[in-house]
């Protein structure tokens, strides 16, 4: 599955929070020089975990009530959201691995 693009509240809850899959969130800008960095990672990242986990991004311009709700103050911020609740977050740029270690923890849970 490609990316997919979340904009507003109504994709955000069939997307995300209506998931039966977790999804790992990308909360970025075009302005923001480390969210341009990350991408490529998070691309990589939905092939690797394709049929496990859903890969969102949401643009905070575009988005910014969403942002609001999550207390999304920095940018980019990457989290999974399982069930409906974010099970992990990492604000900032991050190494692939560090990533993968979040969602991996994450799916050990699940």
């Amino acid at each position: 599955m490609a990316l997919a693009h979340v904009s507003n509240a109504k994709d955000w809850q069939t997307q995300v929070i209506d998931s039966p899959k977790p999804v790992f969130v990308d909360f970025w800008a075009e302005w923001c020089g480390p969210c341009r960095m990350v991408g490529p990672v998070v691309e990589e990242l939905a092939k690797d975990y394709e049929g496990k986990v859903n890969f969102v991004k949401v643009n905070v311009d575009e988005a910014n009530e969403l942002a609001a709700k999550y207390n999304i103050f920095s940018i980019p911020t990457l989290m999974l959201v399982s069930k409906g609740q974010v099970v992990a977050q990492q604000v900032g740029a991050a190494s692939k691995e560090s990533y993968k270690n979040m969602i991996d923890r994450a799916l050990a849970k699940a």
